[in-house]
């Protein structure tokens, strides 16, 4: 029988579901929420903040930029319009297509690769930044082995800024109504979400970490941590999301966004890529 709610699961399968579950409804996911995130622009998150406005990877011209977990690549092409040399990869091949449409759509094209963010298909020390918008980290149990291969890839000084569900958001329901403004769940309850089929293998699961659990992850690796902004609701945004939307978005965080750099302590794996 089909289940959906908070319970262990097998990690190896429910990545695996994850990467199926994104290729197979990219085209519903971009039919919801392409007009909010557009073609060619560069959204943080469904509060609304964007690039342009917070500034966070800083000028890319000329540099070298990987996207990880990065859907249709929209943010990509933001950036290839902005002078960034742009490699974005994600694991679902039904992602990666839907990039290369919006690519003859728009007429900007953004090299794509399906790739998986723990196993990245590049050699140590070859990209100047790196970032994800709500790409792979939620999504696999072993978050710790992201931060390792961004580290790896990133040059000296690189910067990684990664969005993620603000984990205080898991403590509620997902209702962005009034009606989710109830705490259910402990903070500390790290039991990831997970939806199965009728024989009980997962099709789909999310994974909470504390704010002390992604702070710990990025450092192990040899990264500092820069920075963590918590985008407010913007006023004009009327977009609901899952469990975001304005109600309680102006009064709960939804989304944190830490900015990190590799410092001297990041290891490079020898023999270059893998």
């Amino acid at each position: 029988m089909s289940g959906v709610g908070f319970w262990e699961v097998d990690a190896a399968a429910a990545a695996r579901a994850n990467g199926r579950w994104w290729s197979e409804n990219a085209a519903e996911y971009l039919d919801e929420h392409g007009a909010f995130l557009g073609d060619a622009d560069f959204r943080w998150c469904p509060e609304g903040l964007r690039e342009e406005e917070a500034g966070l990877l800083g000028d890319v011209s000329g540099l070298r930029v990987l996207e990880v977990g990065a859907g249709a690549a929209q943010c990509s092409r933001w950036l290839a319009g902005r002078g960034a040399e742009v490699l974005a990869t994600d694991i679902a091949p039904g992602m990666v297509a839907a990039s290369a449409e919006l690519d003859r759509r728009t007429g900007s094209r953004v090299p794509a690769v399906v790739a998986d963010a723990r196993a990245l298909p590049l050699a140590d020390a070859s990209v100047d930044l790196a970032f994800t918008s709500f790409g792979a980290i939620a999504f696999v149990p072993d978050a710790a082995r992201i931060h390792a291969e961004v580290a790896r890839v990133l040059r000296p000084g690189g910067r990684w800024v990664f969005a993620v569900v603000h984990p205080v958001r898991w403590v509620f329901p997902d209702d962005p109504t009034s009606g989710g403004m109830r705490v259910l769940r402990s903070y500390f309850d790290r039991t990831p979400y997970v939806e199965t089929d009728d024989a009980g293998a997962p099709l789909y699961a999310e994974y909470h970490r504390t704010l002390g659990d992604h702070v710990r992850e990025v450092t192990a690796a040899g990264l500092v941590v820069d920075d963590v902004v918590e985008p407010e609701w913007e006023e004009d945004n009327l977009q609901v999301w899952g469990g975001w939307g304005p109600h309680r978005g102006r009064y709960v965080p939804g989304t944190a966004i830490f900015v990190t750099h590799r410092g001297p302590s990041a290891v490079s794996t020898p023999g270059g890529s893998r």
